[in-house]
């Protein structure tokens, strides 16, 4: 097929429509891109491309289409005249540098913006083929989110742009299953929505063994968290500097940020202003191919989205880097939106990305805020979102992780919400101080009687269903039994 990809970020910048591509020449098709000058993250129009702009014509054995743009900068008005200025300059030079060339097909790649998909619908007209487009960003929800754009009457002429783009597509796919009913809405129905969801790029494979990443040696000995890729608003720093701030005291911990962006002179000067120069070390953005070797040297990845309903839909990219890296991956459920789509939230890693998620923890006060509860409310107003969590959890065989308490000063009060988070599924409770860890251990552990209950039962069983002491056993009463030993540590 004579394949044509409209994308406004493509190679040098680092996007999985590069690999889409690269994967899609491979197998024989056609493939021209449309795209435009590489500005991302930074803001500014790359040197090296500056410098020679030939260079990048073609990405193998792609030819590459490339259109003038403003760069993004460092502010929302300039990432404004960027996203219009790609849809214009796309739709003038690159229709008239396409001009005579047939095409079998479009793939739009739509993360943000929308209006990147304009000069794709003037070319589906043109070619007289079919448009698909694949949505990474919801649209007008992602502009509120991030704060680019807050007047209600703007964001609903970029909700009727929308409506307008998607009822142009022959076919749309999504990244998230949690967009569905969104996209839906705006295109008119869901006959023409298929979930597609993204993937670990091919550096990340399972059988390449690397060492750790020479920058991460002087830290060695600590514990790293490590976050790789953009800094921007919608990754929520505000959120990671005030844990790194909440736990400074904790000795050896270390916060690593591999990346850059938009937002990362603020971060730094953030990181300056609260002392967090030794606890947050930015090591500035690097190659993907170096990301398996930072990835080996962290003891736990990092992915953070601001709590807003939007992102509690949106799967991140680097998520599925993260699991073929073989760490544990947590999901923080702390929306009234992420609540609802727990479930989808809980099946990330099911596609055959060679792991799974590890578990769900409840964030219990940004939850509070996204139910709107009042201050007065306590943990029998949340009771329905923290059982759709333990719910999820159980149904995917992954962790469920009751929230912080913070109270620091109330060790009863500790006790009787972990006790009670026991008693609704919750395999442990996430800590904020490590006065509360003897307390915590001591609610979630199985108690003597229990266990000696347990050892019991599996020694009178034998097999089906029979009686043990005042009530009726069978096979799956045992497998329990045994897992709370399991649990426990002992036979």
């Amino acid at each position: 097929m004579r394949i044509l990809i409209v994308s406004q970020y493509f190679w040098p910048e680092n996007f999985r429509v590069n690999d889409l591509t690269e994967e899609l020449s491979r197998r024989g098709h056609e493939v021209t891109v449309l795209t435009g000058e590489p500005n991302y993250p930074e803001g500014d129009i790359f040197p090296s491309y500056r410098a020679d702009p030939k260079a990048f014509a073609r990405f193998g054995d792609v030819p590459v289409i490339r259109v003038p743009v403003i760069p993004r900068k460092q502010s929302s008005i300039w990432l404004l005249l960027n996203y219009l200025s790609f849809a214009i300059s796309a739709s003038v030079f690159g229709v008239w540098k396409l001009r005579g060339r047939p095409f079998d097909a479009i793939f739009v790649f739509q993360t943000s913006p929308i209006t990147a998909a304009l000069p794709a619908i003037l070319l589906r007209r043109l070619k007289r083929a079919p448009m698909l487009m694949w949505i990474l960003d919801l649209w007008p929800d992602t502009l509120a989110a991030i704060g680019v754009v807050k007047s209600p009457r703007l964001l609903n002429l970029v909700g009727k742009l929308v409506r307008f783009v998607y009822k142009r597509c022959d076919r749309i796919l999504v990244q998230s299953r949690a967009f569905t009913d969104k996209v839906a809405m705006l295109a008119g129905g869901t006959e023409r929505i298929r979930y597609f969801p993204g993937w670990a790029e091919s550096v990340f494979a399972a059988d390449k063994v690397v060492p750790a990443a020479d920058e991460l040696s002087p830290y060695a000995d600590d514990f790293k968290i490590l976050f790789a890729g953009n800094i921007g608003e919608a990754q929520d720093f505000p959120a990671i500097l005030d844990a790194a701030e909440a736990l400074q005291d904790v000795p050896q911990l270390r916060w690593i940020i591999v990346g850059d962006g938009r937002a990362a002179s603020q971060v730094r000067e953030e990181i300056m202003r609260r002392g967090l120069q030794d606890a947050v070390i930015l090591l500035g953005r690097h190659p993907l191919d170096r990301m398996p070797a930072f990835f080996a040297g962290a003891d736990a990845l990092l992915v953070t989205l601001r709590a807003e309903p939007i992102w509690s839909m949106t799967i991140p990219g680097k998520v599925q880097s993260y699991l073929a890296a073989g760490k544990p991956l947590l999901a923080m459920i702390e929306t009234a939106a992420g609540a609802m789509n727990v479930g989808a939230i809980a099946s990330v890693g099911s596609s055959g990305w060679g792991t799974t998620l590890a578990g769900l923890i409840v964030g219990p006060n940004d939850l509070a805020a996204s139910l709107k509860l009042p201050p007065a409310a306590g943990r029998a107003q949340m009771q329905t979102a923290l059982q759709l969590i333990v719910l999820a959890a159980r149904g995917r065989e992954i962790w469920a992780l009751d929230g912080v308490y913070n109270r620091l000063e109330d060790p009863e009060g500790l006790k009787r919400e972990c006790e009670d988070g026991r008693l609704l599924g919750f395999d442990g409770k996430t800590l904020i101080h490590p006065n509360q860890i003897d307390i915590a251990r001591t609610a979630f552990d199985p108690t003597r009687i229990e266990l000696d209950e347990a050892r019991e039962l599996i020694a009178a069983a034998t097999g089906g269903a029979e009686r043990f002491k005042d009530r009726l056993i069978e096979d799956l009463h045992v497998a329990a039994a045994k897992a709370l030993l399991a649990r426990a540590g002992v036979a």
